[in-house]
């Protein structure tokens, strides 16, 4: 690994933090009051070519890797958006740009790729069910064959940007559980319109997260064409595994995001407000600890994120650093919104100084889109070499 940046990536880092600046915090409070999609800065996103980092350049993109995806992430989330910023990049560059860069076919990168990067199409990915949260194999959504295609029948949950998207990338069974030997054949990935005879949705109502909305999404036997299977079929599980661990490095770098806004937040304000004479909050050791203690977390949170993406970007296996990183970014961005909230005391519960917003959205991802308990499982197997205990 390497602590300094190449003239690229630092030009990437200015990018983004000229876009960061132009949509700060006001536009990021505005928008979650009116519970409106952030359009504006998504479009300059990928105007600017941010969107397109990690995707080759014949399909036009940048060609670079997950490193320089994590260092756009954080400076852009920084700058105000925090965590729900970083959502985007998993919808669009993760479930769109790292599942056809890997698995989709020729024509389909030749035809969806420069879609993704210019904006012209969004992506959601439909995995969760009511019953099948953490235990993703647990899934019911079936695609039973018709044809040369199918016909795809269940119920999602919790599905992000569904209303924006033109692409969801569905994981259903095309084998019954019983059926396989082992529970991860049967699953496959299709690639469909989100827009389709048979397919609905309905938004679900939140605490936080509110410029992104989250549906329930309903299969009634909607056609899937052959052209729009993703990767092999009844092996999909597998790849999936490397979708979802790219999702860990772009949740913690929207994390990490927060926690150096809302500690940010809390210094400036620190210094200034003065109360029991004439010394600045910012002088006593009851408020300095715990923001120094959030700064020190976020801080080994952005190592091993780093980490992981170079793993990624070198071939190597980065899942056990992937989800470190993202359990250890979950608690840091909690502990910093929290703490932030309480240096500005009653200010803090006020929207207008935006580390409310900060906290809601955050709180989200101790448990998406990993809960901590299933990182400690994972690491515990893996890791440790103990039992598994699920």
């Amino acid at each position: 690994m390497k602590f300094t940046y190449t003239p690229e990536q630092q030009l990437l880092i200015d990018t983004a933090a000229r876009i960061g600046k132009k949509y700060g915090l006001d536009y990021w409070r505005d928008l979650d009051a009116r519970h409106a999609f952030p359009a504006e800065i998504w479009q300059e996103i990928c105007d600017a070519g941010l969107c397109g980092i990690a995707v080759p350049e014949q399909y036009g993109g940048a060609g670079l890797g997950m490193t320089e995806m994590v260092l756009a992430i954080e400076t852009l989330c920084a700058a105000g958006g925090g965590s729900t910023l970083s959502q985007m990049f998993m919808c669009n560059p993760i479930f769109g740009g790292i599942s056809l860069t890997r698995f989709g076919t020729e024509a389909q990168k030749r035809e969806w790729l420069p879609k993704l990067v210019s904006g012209e199409a969004m992506f959601a990915m439909a995995l969760t069910e009511p019953d099948a949260g953490s235990n993703s194999l647990a899934i019911k959504t079936f695609a039973r064959r018709d044809g040369d295609g199918w016909r795809l029948n269940g119920q999602k949950v919790w599905i992000t940007a569904v209303p924006q998207a033109t692409k969801l990338l569905v994981v259903a069974r095309t084998t019954r559980a019983e059926e396989v030997s082992r529970k991860t054949q049967g699953i496959s990935l299709f690639l469909i319109d989100r827009v389709r005879a048979g397919l609905s949705y309905r938004e679900i109502e939140k605490l936080g997260t509110h410029t992104l909305p989250s549906s329930m999404v309903f299969f009634d036997d909607v056609r899937v064409e052959k052209d729009e299977l993703l990767g092999t079929l009844d092996d999909g599980f597998r790849q999936l595994l490397d979708v979802l661990n790219t999702e860990r490095i772009v949740t913690t770098a929207g994390l990490v995001a927060t926690a150096e806004l809302a500690v940010r937040l809390a210094v400036d304000y620190a210094k200034q407000r003065r109360i029991f004479g004439n010394q600045p909050i910012g002088s006593y050791q009851g408020v300095q600890f715990p923001l120094a203690e959030a700064y020190i977390h976020a801080e080994c949170a952005r190592l091993m994120n780093r980490k992981a993406a170079a793993l990624y970007d070198s071939g190597e296996p980065y899942g056990s650093e992937a989800n470190i990183a993202k359990y250890v970014a979950g608690q840091a961005a909690m502990q910093a919104t929290d703490r932030a909230i309480q240096t500005l005391g009653g200010m803090g519960y006020a929207t207008e100084y935006h580390v409310e917003r900060l906290w809601r959205d955050a709180r989200l991802f101790r448990f998406a889109p990993v809960s901590e308990e299933m990182v400690l499982n994972f690491v515990a197997q893996h890791e440790l070499n103990l039992p598994r205990s699920y």
